[in-house]
């Protein structure tokens, strides 16, 4: 029986199916809006997307209008996007936001929303932020995400990861008020994806199950979410992948990420995973989410007494037919299973085309265990140069 303390919370209203924005003008309008400013990536400037929410407001008869579309977001947000997007909602006297697209779009205008309301000029003199209530108030900014991926599930999360470029360095800006009023899953609105973003993100929503599945903070509610975020990735990355039509797949790997991310956040505590792949990004400019892909069955093999107690219930979420009851036989089953699922879907086993060599291993020691996402869990020295030395493929004495 669970007596120990945990809190789950979301300010997000979810609203989920095919065909569901057509809603978005008379949510905006429910929230009080009139001027209405529109952020997007360059992925989705180019699919037409855009045209087909334009058509929605200007179809509809009420008094909510977009009066600016901001199209020049990155993959991952950055402070000097955010820094313009920001002077760009200004400009336009906006009264309201949508977030479309994918992880930088949704982070970036998480990243205004915080600027605006706080009146802040440049993010990138603040660093690392992070405010709770009472301290943190709520910001009455009305703010609709729709997200159009099938993975990162940054549409329901009060965290917005901003790339310092400055400094090199991912800063996060933490608020309970930040995340949106209102999320828009549209499985439609996915279609556009290339099988190697369906790839990327899936395996970012697997981590993400995972991360939280074996989270030393694991509570009922967390798991519900982690065990069927997994059966459904497990039943439906494949086919979302490699049929770029299967609608039904792709729906179900949107609501996947979604259930990942809300189990992943409450409880973020023991991350090696998400600590190796920042540390990667910021040390030698790795995407964290080809990171992620590269990095989670050397981890898990790494770092087995970290993994056993949980792993029968985690293979069996997966599906493996017949889990050993030996677990560490039954985590080489899991880590299979995950390097089987990795060449399914076309994703990459290594990183060397980074050119990272053994004269690097001192600072990426360094780096992995300064990264704030380890401070919960520091990752053996020998375990990092070990999954190191192997996704690297370097020759290194582990030992020494």
């Amino acid at each position: 029986m669970q007596t120990s303390f945990f809190q789950i919370s979301s300010r997000t209203v979810v609203n989920f199916g095919a065909g569901a924005r057509t809603l978005l003008p008379n949510m905006l309008e429910g929230l009080g809006s009139k001027r209405v400013v529109l952020f997007t990536d360059r992925d989705v400037a180019r699919s037409g997307i855009i045209n087909q929410i334009k058509e929605l407001f200007e179809e509809n008869q009420g008094e909510v209008q977009i009066v600016g579309i901001f199209e020049d977001i990155d993959e991952e947000a950055n402070s000097e996007t955010v820094n313009r997007c920001t002077s760009f909602f200004k400009e336009n006297t906006g009264d309201s936001l949508i977030a479309l697209g994918g992880t930088g779009a949704l982070d970036t205008v998480k990243a205004v929303k915080w600027m605006v309301h706080k009146d802040i000029q440049d993010i990138s003199e603040v660093g690392r932020s992070t405010e709770r209530w009472p301290e943190a108030q709520l910001i009455s900014i009305p703010h609709v995400a729709v997200p159009t991926l099938t993975g990162t599930g940054a549409e329901v999360t009060a965290v917005a990861m901003i790339n310092n470029e400055e400094i090199g360095i991912k800063s996060s800006i933490y608020n309970p008020f930040i995340n949106p009023d209102i999320a828009i899953l549209d499985p439609e609105l996915t279609m556009f994806l290339s099988p190697e973003v369906t790839a990327f993100t899936g395996f970012t929503t697997l981590v993400n199950a995972i991360e939280a599945y074996f989270s030393p903070k694991a509570n009922p509610m967390t798991d519900a979410y982690a065990q069927q975020a997994l059966r459904m990735i497990a039943d439906n990355l494949s086919n979302a992948v490699l049929d770029g039509s299967n609608l039904e797949a792709k729906a179900n790997m949107q609501l996947a990420s979604l259930m990942a991310k809300s189990a992943f956040m409450p409880i973020v505590n023991a991350i090696p995973i998400h600590n190796m792949a920042l540390a990667f990004c910021e040390e030698f400019g790795v995407p964290q989410m080809l990171a992620n892909a590269v990095l989670l069955p050397n981890v898990m093999e790494s770092l087995e007494t970290f993994y056993l107690s949980r792993i029968k219930g985690f293979a069996q979420a997966l599906g493996i037919a017949e889990p050993s009851p030996d677990a560490k036989e039954c985590l080489g089953q899991a880590v299979t299973f995950i390097r089987d699922l990795r060449k399914e879907v076309g994703l990459p086993e290594t990183l060397v085309e980074f050119g990272v060599n053994v004269n690097n291993m001192t600072d990426i020691l360094l780096s992995v265990h300064k990264e704030p996402s380890g401070v919960h869990f520091e990752i053996p020295p020998d375990a990092v140069v070990k999954i190191t030395s192997q996704i690297f493929d370097l020759s290194v004495n582990i030992n020494q």
